[in-house]
């Protein structure tokens, strides 16, 4: 089966060779070696400011996600910016509502980029923290990280940072973009199966966490960050997942670091998007602002829903479908995880296949 989703992803062969096995007891000095470890790699490869800290929550990214809108924000004393362009950063916007915080939507048309202009239009008063969904994985766009960092950093507010499917994939620099929580996913770029959604929170964050209450047990930052201090967690772990994690950190770092993990998939990204646009395939590319992880496809002229079926069913493919109104004229294809350029001719052959076949079968239909 080749895995074009954006989630879970294929895996390096030695990340699947750590899932064949059985999974360790994890109070042990060994395990906790890892988790200091991989703390440490984390932190250097989103290029944290020093004195940041990572924790490893069991939980999906939507999971790490209110877990930085609970244990950074106030629902008294906070007002909160959020970037609603897509079905995740609108995700953002209903934990807000459900938490209590007070927050000013930046409603972006899907699909479109995040400007200087939208980011004027912003009353920013009262406000103390600004949330974005860095890709916004269910539009395809990367939001621009400087323009972001530097309104930011002019008003003075907390910056968490969803950066799930785009951490490890486009170019990220948490110092200099000045953010306080990257919010990551075992299951997108760092190439494992889900699990854990790791977090990277900056000195600013840490103190945010010590004097905030802490409204829920499981997802105590408090505790993490605490337990983390000894390589542990507060409660069982994903143990297998980390372990893989602990793999995939390890091979980043020994490989060319970040910088090289960005270009390889901008690469994928690249050579796909090229092999597309010269298939001649009844496809629309939106690359207004892409994410290497993804490139949305609209498809006006073929169902998308039976483009998923035949590529599932009889070739062995999978696409990233879309929900909504948009599911039957548009899909997502990932570039992340382990994915050579062969990957790419394969999946154009199949489309091209199965394209062919819907269009005989829908002028037979207009014959009859």
């Amino acid at each position: 089966m080749l895995n074009f989703a954006v989630g879970p992803v294929p895996s390096s062969a030695a990340v699947k060779a750590i899932g064949a096995l059985d999974s360790p007891y994890f109070r042990t000095p060994e395990f906790s070696q890892i988790m200091l470890e991989s703390e440490r790699l984390l932190c250097r490869l989103a290029c944290a400011p020093e004195g940041s800290r990572a924790v490893f929550p069991t939980c999906s990214g939507t999971g790490a996600m209110e877990a930085a809108v609970m244990g950074l924000l106030d629902s008294e004393n906070d007002k909160a910016i959020v970037v609603d362009g897509g079905s995740f950063g609108h995700r953002f916007r209903g934990m807000l509502d459900l938490h209590g915080i007070t927050n000013v939507p930046i409603v972006l048309e899907p699909g479109t980029p995040l400007t200087e202009a939208d980011l004027a239009a912003v009353d920013t008063d009262g406000c103390t923290a600004f949330l974005v969904n860095l890709g916004e994985t269910s539009q395809g766009i990367l939001y621009d990280a400087e323009l972001i960092g530097s309104f930011c950093r002019e008003h003075g507010l907390l910056l968490i940072v969803d950066g799930i499917s785009s951490f490890l994939a486009d170019p990220f620099d948490m110092e200099e973009m000045g953010a306080d929580v990257l919010i990551t996913d075992a299951q997108k770029a760092l190439a494992c199966p889900p699990g854990v959604a790791p977090m990277v929170l900056s000195p600013r964050a840490i103190e945010r966490v010590g004097r905030l209450n802490q409204p829920c047990m499981y997802l105590d930052l408090r505790v993490m960050l605490s337990d983390q201090e000894r390589g542990q967690t507060p409660f069982t772990p994903a143990v297998t997942t980390i372990l893989q994690i602990h793999e995939r950190l390890d091979a980043i770092s020994l490989t060319g670091g970040a910088g090289s993990e960005v270009a390889r998939c901008a690469k994928t990204a690249e050579d796909f998007r090229e092999r597309l646009a010269a298939s001649g395939l009844p496809f629309k590319m939106r690359l207004a602002s892409p994410s290497n992880a993804v490139t949305y496809i609209e498809s006006p002229d073929v169902s998308a829903k039976s483009l998923f079926a035949i590529l599932k069913d009889e070739y062995g493919i999978w696409l990233c479908p879309n929900g909504g109104a948009s599911a039957d004229v548009s899909f997502r294809v990932g570039h992340i995880g382990e994915h050579p350029l062969s990957d790419n001719a394969l999946l154009i052959a199949a489309l091209t296949a199965a394209c062919s076949r819907l269009f005989d079968a829908s002028d037979c239909g207009a014959r009859g």
